[in-house]
């Protein structure tokens, strides 16, 4: 029988146990409400939630048994985005928002999967672009809600 977690603890909750597994999940599959989820060992939580929810590293997951699962960023394939400065983030941040693409936008980078169209436009408009693999927090969109999701329930 699948763990059922029915609540998110978010990042930094003090809670005084220890995860008793993890599940390591890419961006596009941290935004959920129903799903069945496969634990690092090879066993389930079905994570049954009012709303949907995005999850991010380091949240828990609260099974019904009164156990943590801790949510993981998975290591994605990506381009590191960097700019000649800041203004030219900003004008590489409207190009990649203009065609509506995920990105992790920092002070001096920016993140994005890899695309070689999208690569060959960023090289094209100045940018430095380089391949690398690190867990991958895009920006949400507007339209999907403000804010990190969580819906909280007490648990006892």
């Amino acid at each position: 029988m699948p763990y059922r977690s029915t609540q998110i603890l978010p990042q930094g909750t003090a809670i005084d146990q220890t995860p008793i597994d993890v599940v390591i999940l890419p961006h596009d599959q941290r935004h959920i409400r129903r799903k069945l989820l496969h634990m690092q060992h090879d066993d389930v939580v079905m994570v049954d939630l009012r709303e949907p929810v995005q999850l991010s590293h380091g949240d828990l997951l609260w099974t019904e048994s009164g156990e943590t699962i801790e949510v993981v960023a998975a290591e994605e394939l990506l381009y590191e985005v960097t700019p000649k400065g800041p203004l030219h983030l900003v004008e590489l941040a409207w190009h990649l928002g203009n065609r509506h693409l995920p990105a992790q936008i920092e002070e001096t980078r920016i993140l994005i999967l890899r695309d070689h169209v999208i690569r060959d436009m960023l090289n094209g408009l100045g940018a430095t672009v380089r391949e690398v693999s690190e867990p991958f927090h895009p920006v949400r969109g507007a339209y999907h809600g403000s804010g990190h999701g969580h819906h909280h329930h007490g648990h006892d």
